[in-house]
């Protein structure tokens, strides 16, 4: 796991500015830092820029910008089948110096091209250069765990795992999006990747599973390297679904657990941690460690399972308290650091976790992101679920009492409450920009984007997970766990985004996605005796949820005219609105959603406007 810079264009970049990113760079990679530079045939100059963070082979030997013949690499990710891999090259009479991910990656490209990369899993962003043709190829994984941003003006091509390295090599800051934080403030943190746009003009993210690739004259190719296969098998029996989703757990878990340094585990009471924190330790025999954020919302309270996993597999377990003292300051370190708005108090939560973390001594962690968007596990997923199934009448029937049953007396959105939502208005899945109206009108300006989704399938709950796992809920998830753990050096890996899990279960057969009134039908049954049957048989879906004023004292003077006082946030949104809000006792999930924006978008606009 690395921080990786780079620029490739008909201009020298200037030493100073070379140190002072790989300076910023440090936080993602404290082992060791070190840059790459060639001037090809044609003028045209290639910086490439590491700083590591020592995972697999922990030797210098795998340090990088790394060498092999004319090419050299810079690498943020983890290549987790490289041992396999490595195999396979060596029955090729290819020779390795190392025992690093790094090397075997490398030699992939080398022998198959970026064509090769198909064969790998993992997650990744990479930089590589060829000496020989002058050829610059960049790549991200197919889920888009590991960042990169890239930036072109006319001095050449510019990028980075994060903004503010771009900032450092390009020697100024690019202008901020208005447009785009709009999106943030208005519609939601949902919103922000369906399309390429990004908080800074210019500025975008590699697509996920892709490669771009420029030759010695500047002439850009662009490919994607893998496509995802989203065709059911209805042959499929229950069972077959369930031994399969468990074969190809297992097996992810298994490749994630491959380091040179330990491993920690993100815990919540829910199934997707518990799914792999019991894999862990009950099939592959790994020493768990667990570490829980400490919820002060009674209503997302949920420490009776994790009593009952941490009591049945007898592992340590740290509680992470939230310090709602520190929550301005903090807020304003994480807004910095970020290049961003955060997108969810959800993350300010993570972020202490990623501290604690990191303060017993640990460099990678693994977490539950995906299960939800692979399963099947929102509450408005049983809706859709019934509109797909309506023209069978049984089976339709029977789940319409198993929801109102179990289902309906847990759900709180009002409009989720009508089982017929998505069957007679299947265009209200756009309820997830139901606050935009509320929240636009606080601001000076109209400003309206309607919904759009990506059409992948028929299936509206198929459509809704696979729109969820690449454009709203898994980008902003991974967007903030890699810059959270990254800023206390710690790796972040997600066992649920696997690729030949994703293929499995997008087999399935959607009427097997919910049974008995359950979400998550299929990952709960896959784990019947691995994981305890009080977390498998618990309905609640719980996430960390708090109120903003429950982190911000709007009683204390100083804090009070800190949100008031004169700032670039009050060109954009009625000041007199926000002191309405701020007088409340207490303010319902939109309200204190918005002020949570408003707050991040002060913050972010006063330190980069």
């Amino acid at each position: 796991m690395c921080g990786i810079a780079g620029y490739y264009g008909e201009f020298p970049i200037k030493v100073q500015r070379i140190q002072r990113c790989l300076k910023l760079m440090h936080r993602r990679g404290p082992d060791h830092a070190d840059f790459f530079q060639h001037t090809n045939a044609k003028s045209r100059h290639v910086y490439l820029l590491s700083s590591r963070l020592s995972i697999l082979d922990l030797e210098e030997r795998s340090n990088q910008p790394f060498r092999l013949g004319s090419k050299a690499l810079v690498y943020n990710g983890e290549l987790y089948n490289y041992l396999e891999l490595k195999q396979k090259l060596i029955a090729q009479n290819k020779k390795f110096l190392t025992k690093s991910d790094t090397e075997v990656l490398l030699q992939v490209l080398t022998t198959l091209g970026w064509k090769g990369l198909d064969h790998c899993e993992g997650m990744w962003a990479f930089a590589m250069y060829d000496e020989n043709d002058g050829s610059l190829l960049l790549s991200r994984d197919r889920f888009g765990e590991k960042p990169l941003y890239v930036y072109r003006d006319q001095t050449g091509l510019y990028f980075g795992s994060e903004v503010k390295f771009i900032f450092s090599l390009l020697g100024r800051r690019l202008d901020i999006n208005r447009n785009h934080l709009y999106r943030y403030m208005i519609n939601g943190y949902k919103s922000l990747y369906k399309g390429s746009e990004t908080f800074f003009h210019g500025l975008e993210e590699l697509p996920p599973a892709s490669v771009f690739q420029i030759d010695s004259s500047g002439g850009e190719t662009k490919e994607h390297y893998w496509k995802p296969a989203l065709e059911q098998d209805e042959a499929l029996s229950y069972q077959d679904v369930l031994e399969g989703a468990r074969r190809a757990l297992i097996q992810s878990v298994h490749l994630r657990l491959r380091s040179d340094v330990p491993l920690a585990f993100c815990m919540s009471g829910g199934i997707d941690s518990n799914a792999l924190i019991h894999i862990a330790k009950k099939e592959l025999d790994y020493d768990v460690h667990a570490f829980t954020i400490v919820n002060t919302d009674n209503r997302y309270e949920e420490q009776d399972m994790i009593n009952c996993s941490v009591s049945d597999l007898s592992i340590p377990h740290v509680s992470v308290p939230i310090n709602h003292h520190a929550f301005l300051p903090n807020l304003q370190t994480l807004i910095t650091q970020h290049d961003a708005p955060v997108y969810t108090i959800t993350y300010y939560a993570h972020w202490l976790l990623m501290s604690s973390i990191s303060e017993h001594g640990y460099r990678v962690s693994i977490s539950g992101t995906g299960a939800d968007e692979l399963f099947s596990g929102y509450y408005d997923h049983h809706l859709a679920f019934l509109h797909d199934i309506q023209d069978s009448p049984t089976l339709c029937q029977k789940y319409l009492r198993d929801w109102e049953q179990y289902v309906k007396p847990l759900v709180r959105n009002p409009y989720l409450k009508d089982p017929d939502l998505f069957v007679h208005n299947p265009d209200f899945r756009d309820h997830i920009y139901l606050n935009s109206e509320e929240f636009a009108r606080h601001f000076h300006n109209d400003w309206k984007e309607p919904f759009t989704e990506t059409k992948y399938v028929e299936d509206l709950l198929r459509n809704r997970m696979l729109n969820e796992l690449f454009h709203e809920a898994i980008p902003v998830i991974l967007h903030e766990d890699d810059l959270n753990s990254m800023y206390f050096s710690i790796e972040n890996r997600s066992p649920f985004l696997d690729r030949n899990l994703f293929e499995f279960c997008n087999q399935i057969p959607t009427k097997y996605l919910m049974r008995n009134g359950f979400q998550k039908a299929v990952l709960r049954d896959s784990m019947r005796g691995i994981v305890p049957t009080p977390i498998l048989d618990n309905r609640k879906k719980v996430g960390f949820n708090a109120p903003i004023l429950s982190f911000l004292d709007v009683d204390n003077p100083d804090i009070k005219s800190y949100l008031l006082d004169n700032s670039p946030i009050f060109e954009h949104i009625h000041k007199d609105k926000i002191e309405v809000l701020i007088q409340k006792p207490e303010l319902p999930n939109s309200e204190s959603k918005f002020l949570f924006y408003f707050l991040c978008s002060k913050i972010f606009l006063e330190e980069f406007a």
